[in-house]
This record gives C-alpha cells, sequence and structure tokens, in this order.
C-alpha cells in the first residue's frame, strides 16, 4: 500500500541529514513496528507521510500514485494518532468527532455513521457528552484514535499513543491497533517500547542517525541475534576473558556481564569449556535468543540520546 524508496530529509542549517536514503514498504492487513532512539528521523518520516514536509530526495507512492498526488485527491486517506492530545479540551468527545468529521469533508449521513462506528471501536459511547478536558489519560488516547479514524483511513500511523496511560487503556490500544490491521488497514506504529512491537507487529525497522538498520519480520529479526550467551567470569580480566571468547562469537561488555553472540554451531558448552580451561570460573551464566531490546541496543549502542 505505501511504498518509500531512498528518502532524503536535511533541515537547514543541519550538517547531516535527518533521514538518509530511508526505504520502507507498508501493507494492508499489517503492523509495521518503527524503532528508534531520540534523534533517529522517525519523527520526520511521520511529518513526510503526514503532509508536512515536502519530499527533497526519493519518493513516496500510496498504491503507485505519489504522495502528493495522492493527498489532493484524498487527503484523509492517511490519519495520524499523535503522541499529543489533539483534540479541542473544551468540547465534548462528541462534539470533537462533528468537527472533525466536518473537516474531513463527510456528509452529514455519513459522519453521523462514522461517529457513531468510531464512538464504538473506542468504546467511547457513554462518554460521548463529556467534555474532552475532563477525561483521564487513557480516554483522551482513545479520543484521538477516535478521531483518526473518522475518515476511514487505509493507512494509520500511530505515534507513541500508549505514552503514560495506565496498563488497562494500554492493553485496549494495542488490541485496537491489532484490530485495525485484521480489518485490512496498513499501520506504522511507532513506540519506544519494544515489547509492544514483539505484541502486535508483523514487520519491524529499527533505524537510527537516518538510516535503515535493520527491516524484517521479527522471526528474521530475532534469528539474526544468532544465541547469546550472558555471563560473569571470575579470576580473569574482563578484557581478557572477551579475548578469549572472541574466537567463539562477537563478545562486548554490557555493565558487569560479557555478552556473546555465539557463532553458528557454537554451542554454550563450548564457551564454558574455555573459560575454565583457561583456569578462570563463571560465576553467573544465562543464556537464549535475542529479544528485541537486545538486538536494538546492539544495533544503535547504549549512549543516550538528548535530541
Amino acid at each position: 500500500m505505501l511504498q518509500i524508496t531512498d528518502l532524503g530529509y536535511q533541515y537547514p542549517h543541519s550538517n547531516k541529514p535527518a533521514l538518509d536514503g530511508i526505504s520502507l514498504s507498508a501493507r494492508r492487513g499489517e503492523v509495521l513496528g518503527l524503532l528508534g532512539p531520540n534523534g533517529a528521523g522517525k519523527t520526520t518520516l511521520i511529518s513526510h507521510l503526514a503532509g508536512l514536509r515536502a519530499i527533497q530526495r526519493g519518493s513516496i507512492l500510496v498504491d503507485g500514485v505519489p504522495l502528493a498526488e495522492m493527498r489532493a485527491e484524498a487527503p484523509t486517506r492517511i490519519a495520524v494518532a499523535p503522541q499529543e492530545y489533539a483534540f479541542y479540551p473544551t468540547l465534548s468527545v462528541r462534539e470533537n468527532l462533528q468537527c472533525f468529521g466536518a473537516a474531513s469533508r463527510l456528509g452529514s449521513k455519513l459522519r453521523d455513521e462514522r461517529i457513531a462506528q468510531s464512538l464504538a471501536f473506542a468504546q467511547l459511547e457513554r462518554f460521548a457528552d463529556t467534555r474532552a478536558e475532563r477525561l483521564s489519560g487513557g480516554l483522551k488516547r482513545r479520543l484521538n484514535l477516535a478521531i483518526a479514524l473518522l475518515p476511514s483511513p487505509a493507512l494509520v500511523l500511530f505515534d507513541e499513543p500508549t505514552v503514560g496511560v495506565d496498563p488497562q487503556s494500554r492493553a485496549f490500544i494495542l488490541e485496537a491497533v491489532k484490530t485495525l490491521a485484521r480489518e485490512g488497514t496498513a499501520v506504522i506504529y511507532t513506540t519506544h517500547y519494544m515489547e509492544e512491537i514483539e505484541a502486535i507487529a508483523d514487520h519491524a525497522l529499527i533505524m537510527d542517525h537516518g538510516k535503515v538498520l535493520r527491516d524484517g519480520t521479527l522471526t528474521e529479526l530475532l534469528a539474526e541475534g544468532a544465541t547469546r550467551l550472558r555471563l560473569i567470569v571470575g579470576n580473569m580480566e574482563a578484557t581478557a576473558a572477551c579475548s578469549l571468547l572472541a574466537s567463539l562469537g562477537t563478545p562486548r561488555m554490557e555493565g558487569e556481564y560479557i555478552v556473546v553472540a555465539l557463532n553458528p554451531g557454537v554451542s554454550p558448552a563450548a564457551a564454558i569449556s574455555a573459560v575454565e580451561n583457561a583456569g578462570a570460573c563463571i560465576e553467573q551464566l544465562d543464556y537464549g535468543h535475542y529479544n528485541l531490546e537486545h538486538l536494538f541496543m546492539a544495533l544503535t549502542q547504549r549512549s543516550l540520546r538528548d535530541d
């Protein structure tokens, strides 16, 4: 449904691009999880899809039609459910939906139908006449969702929609996203919560410094991590232990632990034997495949990002 090819963008007065050759695709009926640390380029990418940034390089096609042309003909075909509250706080839930329904150019009959459907989907019927500013944080997120779905978009962009909500509201939003995909909508879901991507995404894309680092199904991405051995070695300096284990995989320090992505065919027993044969001992060990957070941290490094 969506095809982005070699998308590049650089802000004025910046010495590096915010997007540097981004390529990705999103399909109907699937959730694409978009991951990246602060400054990775996620917001710039979402801004392009929302029509807020002009394309400097590359292309964005929606069903084979250039994005600008598609937006001129059908501006509500792509919707955004943002992290911020995107409604009028002094209006009721129903009044907000009526306002945004009119802005989406829905006829009065269709608007009433879509308001009823959106209220039902977000389970906001009993709050329809409540002023938006009086809603809880979770209900406000659900109002964001209801507004985004009013014009029946073909692609919905979720930008960190569960920030600051209670566990029940978070579970509801995640299930709602999966339901949208099952009903045939294309979904791009941006979050810093890895477990959310593991729970709902069909594909995941990890980006940093404006580039795509990995793109694939969750199975493909996690299989790439090989097997992960995490251990504390006693009676040996950590640097010496890393050198010893380097022939068996790729070691790195993670706090007091040595984490080794074992080479294909290498068993944990081989690593244990190598340590013991060198006269050292293993004080603590765990073993298993990478989860998404392990892969993310390995790709993007552990340094703090403040922008």
